[in-house]
């Protein structure tokens, strides 16, 4: 959960800025697109093997 304290005399436009930036960092934005649709086990884990696959292959060339 992100919190924000509206600072003394800070305007809305930075306070909001302020927010967006805690938001991205927190990792919400991204669970909540991931969370949209619903996603079969079996495709998330295709997706996890892909992914750990491409991280396997660039280490490869890498080293």
């Amino acid at each position: 959960m992100v919190k924000l304290r509206v600072r003394d005399k800070e305007s809305i436009q930075d306070a909001v800025r302020r927010f967006r930036k805690l938001v991205e960092h927190s990792g919400v934005k991204k669970e909540m697109r991931r969370r949209e649709y619903y996603e079969k086990p079996s495709d998330a884990a295709r997706r996890a093997r892909r992914r750990a696959e491409r991280r396997a292959k660039m280490n490869r060339t890498m080293s």
